[in-house]
């Protein structure tokens, strides 16, 4: 297939640039520099520079695509994830291409009861008080429009391995998580979606 990745140089989008190249699939990383990719020299994977909060250069991006997926990143800084998934939106809608999978975040909407009292109240209600903001509005863009959205909500990022072996789909009342999972089990997740409808205009949490 033919993907196009924003925020593809951040730490889960250079996984899911690579799980995909081995897939074989055609990659286009979505990038303001060739950051992380200076010694990759495969003939499916392609660059166009521009910057997500510039509709007109994500528009000409997303133009023939089959699935695009969104794993911006902003830190503790809010804006960035919600104007520029706004534009990915608006851009997919005008250009036809109807496959979404986006990156945001354990706790956003009613995953918020998954949390413990550290993330609720120490995490998300002071010190990424900003970026859990961010997240809330960028869902809201995409849960509002008619693409063929999936919102992939992960805990906390490990540098682990890649495991396969975590856990999804589970319920907002469930208290056993772990609250973490890597960056490398959040892309082989996101990237199965692109396979699978079962999680179609939904939003699973992932964690293990």
């Amino acid at each position: 297939m033919k993907l196009l990745i924003f925020g593809a140089s951040g730490s889960v989008g250079q996984h899911l640039v690579s799980q995909a190249l081995e897939q074989e699939h055609t990659v286009t990383a979505f990038t303001r520099n060739d950051k992380g990719f200076e010694d990759s020299h495969y003939p499916n994977l392609n660059f166009f520079r521009g910057n997500v909060l510039n509709f007109d250069s994500v528009a000409e991006a997303s133009k023939d695509q089959d699935a695009i997926f969104c794993v911006l990143g902003a830190g503790r800084k809010g804006n960035v994830r919600a104007d520029g998934t706004f534009n990915i939106v608006k851009a997919m809608e005008e250009q036809g291409v109807n496959r979404l999978i986006s990156l945001s975040t354990l706790g956003a909407g009613d995953s918020y009861d998954n949390l413990n009292f550290f993330w609720k109240k120490i995490m998300f209600g002071w010190f990424l008080k900003e970026a859990y903001k961010d997240h809330q509005l960028q869902e809201k863009y995409i849960m509002q429009s008619e693409l063929d959205w999936t919102v992939v909500r992960p805990a906390a990022f490990t540098d682990g391995p890649l495991t396969r072996k975590y856990r999804y789909g589970f319920t907002s009342h469930d208290k056993t998580l772990k609250m973490k999972v890597s960056r490398a089990d959040v892309a082989h997740f996101m990237l199965k979606q692109i396979e699978m409808d079962q999680y179609i205009q939904k939003a699973p949490g992932l964690s293990y």
